[in-house]
C-alpha cells in the first residue's frame, strides 16, 4: 500500500532536480549569446519601426488606423507596455525580454526532447538551440523583433500538442500568428500530431477554438477590416519578385549559407538521419515542422536573414533526435562545433560596424536641432528609427517610403513607384500632410528608386512649399517656407522637372493631384 504513492514523489524530485541543474546553464548561455544585442541602441529598422509605433500608441494612436504596418498587433503592444513601464528612451527592456524569449524557447525544446528521447537529449536540444540561435547576421539575430518573440509560441504549440493539450496548442498557434503571420505555419506539425494521436473527434474542436478565439479577439480589439487588410490581404505588391529576381536570389543564397555555417555541428547528423527511411518516418512531425518553417521563410520571396530564425527550433530537435541514435562520441563533436560557430557570431556582433545606425543618429541630431519638440516631421526613407532617435512625431501614419512606393524589401526600380503603394495610401498621405504639414522634410533616399524626383505628388509638394535647408551624409533637409514668403522663392528643388501624371494605385486608390 505504501509503494504506489512513493513513485510519483520520486519522479517529481527527479524532474525538479533535472530542471534545477539545467535551467541555470541555459539561462547563462542565453545571456552570453545575446550580449551583442545590448551594445547598440538599435540593430535594424524593424526595431525603430516598433519603437515609433509604440510611442504613437502611447499618444492615443489606433492600430491599423493611425498606426499601421503589415504585421499583427502583439509585438507593438509589447513594445508599448515596455515603454509604459520603463520609458521610451531605450530598448534595453525589450532586449531583456528577448533574452527571456530565447530562454523560454530553449526550455520548451529541451522539455520536448527529454520527453521523447531522455534526459541527455533534453540538455542537448536546449544547448544546441541557443548556440545556433545567433547564427545569422547580427542585424537579424540580435534584434528584439518579430521572430525572436514568435519562436516561444511556436515551440509552445508543439509542446502542447505533444501532450494532447489541443486547446492550448491552438492558442499558442494563434499567439505565434499574432506575433508574425508566418508563425501560423506551426499549425502543420500540430495538426499532424493530432492526426497521429487519433484525437480528431475530440481534439479538433478544441484546437480550432483555441486558434480562432485569440485571432478574432485581436481583430475586434483593433479594427476588423484594418486587421484583415494589414495582416492578410494588403501585401500583394510586397510579395511580388518581378524585376528583383537576381537580387532576391542572391539574398536567399547568402543567408542560407550563413545559417548553414552556423549549423555546421547540426547538419551532418541530420543528413545522416535522412539516409534512414525508418528514422525519418519516426520523426515525421519534426520534418513537417522544418518544411512548414522553410515555407514560411520563402513566402513573400524576400528571404531576409531574420526569417531564417524560424528554421532553428525544428533543426535543433532534428539534430538532437539524430544524435540520440548515433554513438555517444558524436554528441560532444556537434556541441563543440556549434559552440565554435557561436563564438564567431558573437564576435561578429560585438565588432560589426553599423554605418546606417551612425547615419540615422547624425540625421536625428540635425532634425532635433532644426525643429521644436511639438513639430511634425517627415523622414522620406526606410529608416523609421530616425523619428525615435530625434524624439519627433511623424507627419503621417506611413513611417517608411516603402509603404508608399513598394521599396520595402529592397525592390529594384521596375516595381517601385506611386502605383505600387499600399492600396489607398497616397490619398491618405496627402490628407495627413495637409492636416499636419511637416516643419521639416528629410529626403533620405540617397539615390534609391523611391527618390522624390520620381514621385509626382511628393515632388510637387517640395517644389511648392519647401526650400533646401541643409544636407547630412547625402540626405537633403527641406524646411517649410512661411506662406507669405513662397512667392519670392526661387524655383523649387524639382520645379525644372515636368510632372508626370501618376498611374492609379492598385485596389482603386485615387491618383495624385494633377
Amino acid at each position: 500500500m505504501l509503494v504506489a504513492p512513493l513513485a510519483p514523489a520520486r519522479t517529481t524530485v527527479t524532474r525538479t532536480a533535472y530542471w534545477a541543474r539545467l535551467l541555470p546553464h541555459l539561462a547563462v548561455l542565453a545571456c552570453v549569446t545575446r550580449i551583442p544585442s545590448f551594445v547598440r541602441p538599435l540593430w535594424n529598422p524593424d526595431e525603430g519601426f516598433l519603437a515609433v509605433q509604440a510611442r504613437l500608441l502611447a499618444q492615443g494612436g489606433q492600430l491599423y488606423e493611425t498606426v499601421v504596418d503589415r504585421k499583427p498587433p502583439l509585438l507593438p503592444w509589447l513594445y508599448q507596455a515596455a515603454f509604459a513601464l520603463c520609458g521610451s528612451g531605450s530598448l534595453t527592456p525589450l532586449r531583456v525580454l528577448a533574452v527571456l524569449a530565447q530562454l523560454l524557447t530553449a526550455v520548451l525544446l529541451a522539455s520536448l526532447a527529454r520527453r521523447r528521447w531522455g534526459d541527455r537529449a533534453g540538455r542537448t536540444a536546449g544547448v544546441l538551440y541557443l548556440l545556433v540561435s545567433v547564427g545569422l547576421h547580427p542585424e537579424d539575430a540580435q534584434a528584439a523583433t518579430f521572430e525572436v518573440f514568435m519562436l516561444p509560441w511556436t515551440a509552445a504549440a508543439v509542446w502542447c500538442a505533444d501532450r494532447g493539450r489541443w486547446g492550448a496548442a491552438g492558442a499558442a498557434v494563434a499567439a505565434a500568428f499574432l506575433t508574425k503571420q508566418t508563425g501560423g505555419a506551426v499549425l502543420l506539425p500540430v495538426a499532424w500530431l493530432l492526426h497521429q494521436r487519433g484525437g480528431g473527434r475530440a481534439g479538433l474542436p478544441r484546437l480550432a477554438a483555441g486558434l480562432t478565439a485569440p485571432v478574432l479577439g485581436a481583430a475586434l480589439v483593433t479594427d476588423p477590416a484594418g486587421f484583415l487588410f494589414w495582416t492578410v490581404t494588403g501585401s500583394a505588391a510586397y510579395a511580388s519578385v518581378t524585376g528583383s529576381e537576381l537580387h532576391v536570389l542572391g539574398r536567399a543564397l547568402a543567408n542560407t549559407a550563413i545559417l548553414a555555417a552556423a549549423s555546421a555541428g547540426l547538419l551532418p547528423p541530420v543528413v545522416r538521419a535522412l539516409r534512414t527511411a525508418r528514422a525519418a518516418m519516426a520523426e515525421l512531425w519534426l520534418w513537417l515542422w522544418l518544411a512548414a518553417s522553410a515555407g514560411a521563410v520563402a513566402v513573400g520571396c524576400h528571404f531576409f536573414g531574420h526569417y531564417y530564425l524560424q528554421l532553428i527550433p525544428p533543426l535543433a530537435l532534428l539534430a538532437t533526435a539524430a544524435l540520440h541514435a548515433l554513438p555517444e562520441d558524436r554528441r560532444p563533436t556537434a556541441v563543440l562545433a556549434s559552440a565554435c560557430a557561436c563564438a564567431l557570431f558573437i564576435g561578429w556582433g560585438l565588432l560589426a560596424p553599423r554605418p546606417e545606425l551612425a547615419h540615422a543618429e547624425r540625421l536625428a541630431s540635425a532634425l532635433a536641432h532644426r525643429t521644436a519638440p511639438a513639430d511634425r516631421v517627415l523622414v522620406w526613407g526606410i529608416h523609421p528609427e530616425t523619428y525615435w532617435l530625434a524624439d519627433r512625431t511623424p507627419a503621417t501614419r506611413y513611417l517608411t517610403a516603402g509603404l508608399l512606393t513598394n521599396y520595402s524589401g529592397g525592390r529594384d526600380s521596375p516595381r517601385v513607384g506611386e502605383k505600387y503603394a499600399v492600396a489607398g495610401a497616397w490619398p491618405v498621405f496627402r490628407r495627413e500632410l495637409a492636416a499636419h504639414a511637416p516643419a521639416l522634410v528629410v529626403d533620405d533616399s540617397r539615390g534609391k528608386p523611391y527618390a522624390p524626383g520620381r514621385l509626382p505628388t511628393l515632388r510637387r509638394l517640395l517644389a511648392a512649399d519647401y526650400a533646401e535647408a541643409g544636407r547630412v551624409d547625402g540626405a537633403v533637409l527641406y524646411a517649410r517656407v512661411p506662406a507669405g514668403q513662397r512667392a519670392r522663392l526661387s524655383p523649387g528643388p524639382y520645379a525644372d522637372r515636368p510632372p508626370r501624371p501618376p498611374a492609379p494605385s492598385p485596389g482603386g486608390a485615387a491618383p495624385g493631384p494633377r
